[in-house]
């Protein structure tokens, strides 16, 4: 009998920390615990089972879980410990399993946990059976586009909270502020703070071409300082995901001091402060234009990880829970767990796997949908119709001091890559043309 097969689940947790971790665990345990299965959670990720130690081992019951979806962080930890890095790492993962008794295996995570629980399984060869619950406040994972990550949706309202307040702060002191959110891939959480905060610009690295050069990066902003002033506003807030940076061609920042290089002369992109590089260089730039502006660079995302989850988070990671563990306890394999329109889907671990690179898919913002074409009509930004019209550039051209060619031959360059613009029919149909980036 399946039921009888299982004989041990474990659950662990890699990657970084989102809101509804506990929420996971806690249903999974309660489930399998119903019916008849113990649980036991292995602490730290995957670290411990690498190198073959089955000690950090913590058995999980329903009086010890019940009331833990509550809070945020992780009740068994978590590391971003890799077992797929080297081959003998991913048999001793396997070898500890077993050594536990160990036959169910629910790893919580984003999309390096995802292809390390498919590699897992891959190697345990049906002898352990391995399901991923989708994990990350950035919402990068390869589901249908009206599937969220879990812990997306409680990053997203904390982190509209703390721009509200920077935007009442930033009118009353007259400063801007830049905002660093994360998302090194995509920018589902920067758009979806920036959007529902009603924050004056969001730049996330979906809408740039590549390579990226920060100059780039730098008069978007300026840009937008402008306009902004144009309007008799010298205040603003630009949500900016991290990922922007990120893509900037290396020798960009490599002659900034604001970057960190290491023994070898090599530069450090893991720990570019991208806040400090945009404030200076925007700085920089203002004052090539006789202008300045006050400018406050603001990380945030480690305040958004562990965040008790909002009930949108705590009710979806509880469904996700009982769903993983039902899905083991029946026999299944190898899956994704996720919830479609109210309804269990697992979605099997060969699709998630991307053809070029080998790895698990990554979902980005689609620029072209009329989501993101709102976005950017709500923005305050240097646009394509403000080059066409000869009243909004003559007054742009006069907040910074220099002819209205000058202003166009500096800035006009910006727009070749800007989205075509959204058109709502009358029988109620959106239609955005596809079109290729110009530079």
């Amino acid at each position: 009998m399946a039921v009888e097969r299982h004989k041990r689940l474990a659950v662990l947790v890699g990657g970084g920390p989102a809101p509804g971790i506990n929420s996971v665990i806690g249903a999974a345990t309660i489930r399998a615990a119903l019916e008849g299965m113990e649980v036991v959670g292995v602490r730290d990720g995957f670290e411990g089972l690498m190198r073959g130690d089955i000690e950090h081992i913590t058995p999980l019951t329903i009086d010890g879980v019940s009331r833990i979806h509550f809070r945020g962080g992780s009740h068994i930890g978590i590391s971003r410990a890799n077992p797929t890095s080297d081959p003998k790492h991913l048999e001793s993962v396997v070898i500890s399993l077993l050594r536990l008794n160990v036959t169910g295996l629910l790893t919580i995570g984003g999309d390096d946990t995802a292809y390390s629980a498919m590699k897992v399984e891959e190697r345990a060869a049906g002898r352990i059976h391995v399901v991923h619950v989708p994990k990350t406040i950035d919402n990068d994972l390869d589901l249908p586009p009206t599937v969220d990550t879990f812990g997306f949706q409680t990053a997203r309202h904390h982190g509209a909270e703390i721009v509200k307040n920077l935007m009442v702060d930033a009118k009353t002191t007259s400063r801007w502020y830049f905002v660093i959110t994360m998302g090194r891939k995509a920018g589902h959480l920067a758009l979806g703070i920036g959007k529902a905060a009603g924050a004056t610009l969001t730049l996330i690295p979906e809408e740039f071409p590549k390579p990226l050069r920060l100059k780039r990066i730098v008069d978007t902003l300026v840009g937008a300082i402008i306009k902004r002033l144009s309007y008799g506003r010298r205040d603003g807030v630009a949500m900016i995901a991290e990922g922007v940076v990120l893509d900037v061609d290396p020798n960009d920042l490599s002659s900034l001091h604001e970057v960190e290089h290491d023994a070898h002369g090599n530069l450090r992109i893991a720990d570019v402060n991208i806040g400090e590089i945009l404030k200076t260089q925007v700085g920089v730039r203002l004052k090539e234009l006789g202008m300045k502006a006050t400018i406050v660079a603001k990380n945030i995302g480690y305040e958004l990880r562990c965040a008790d989850p909002i009930p949108f988070d705590m009710e979806y990671t509880r469904d996700l829970g009982y769903c993983a563990a039902k899905f083991l306890l029946s026999g299944g394999n190898a899956a994704m767990i996720s919830m479609q329109g109210g309804h269990f889907v697992p979605i099997p671990f060969a699709s998630l796997i991307d053809a070029e690179t080998g790895r698990a898919r990554i979902r980005l913002v689609d620029t072209h949908s009329t989501r993101y074409a709102i976005a950017r009509r709500y923005m305050i930004r240097l646009r394509r119709d403000d080059f066409e019209d000869p009243h909004e550039l003559a007054k742009f051209a006069a907040t910074v001091g220099i002819p209205l060619g000058e202003f166009r031959r500096q800035f006009e360059y910006l727009v070749g890559y800007e989205p075509p613009p959204l058109r709502i029919d009358a029988t109620g149909e959106a239609s955005r043309p596809q079109s290729e980036f110009v530079d």
